[in-house]
């Protein structure tokens, strides 16, 4: 496993999907992964931030994060990314990064490597799925390898499983979610493994 250099990029507005994205960075480490954990640049404008105070809170809370890059998807050999559905997709600053990969993704570098996706979303049917789904085809136009979890473990079958990968309600993540998201993590560094191997 310390053949494998996994790339987490989450977005986070306040807080959920910055958890999960650190309980995967655990869950890689303790792997023997060499994991970096990074945030998508925020886009929305300062001046609407700063009127909501939980946002507010959050985006100084995690200043100290390092802002996602192309770079980052280059050094790694696996990725993982996590961020909130908006009306059924992926957060816009997620889509304002992926529009910045089009010289990586020309010159291969997106190809051949595992990925896998995490969401969440105010409630418990607010288009996670069509969220994780949607990404998985922007992974298919790299030519990455997507890694679900799948039903392939049993807490995979729990209350709130699903086969495209980890999805929670806005808020603390609970154990239930925390066993998806390690299981799910585990997966995609075995497969980055043999992948490497």
């Amino acid at each position: 496993m310390n053949k494998v250099k996994l790339a987490i990029v989450y977005y986070s507005a306040y807080g959920t999907n910055h958890a999960m994205a650190e309980i995967a960075e655990q869950a890689a480490k303790a792997l023997g992964a060499e994991v970096r954990l990074r945030k998508v640049q925020e886009t929305a404008p300062q001046a609407v931030i700063d009127t909501i105070a939980p946002w507010k809170e959050f985006q100084q809370k995690t200043a100290n994060v390092a802002v996602a890059t192309p770079d980052d998807l280059v050094w790694a050999n696996a990725m993982l990314f996590s961020a909130p559905t908006r009306f059924g997709t992926v957060a816009s600053q997620v889509r304002a990064f992926i529009d910045t990969l089009g010289p990586i993704w020309q010159q291969g570098h997106l190809n051949r490597k595992p990925v896998s996706m995490m969401t969440s979303a105010q409630n418990l049917h607010g288009g996670q799925e069509t969220t994780t789904t949607g990404m998985y085809t922007t992974f298919a136009h790299w030519g990455s390898i997507i890694v679900p979890p799948g039903f392939t473990d049993g807490v995979m079958f729990k209350g709130r499983g699903n086969p495209y990968g980890a999805s929670n309600t806005m808020g603390a993540v609970d154990d239930e979610v925390k066993d998806i998201i390690t299981y799910q993590t585990r997966r995609l560094v075995e497969v980055a493994g043999k992948l490497a191997a």
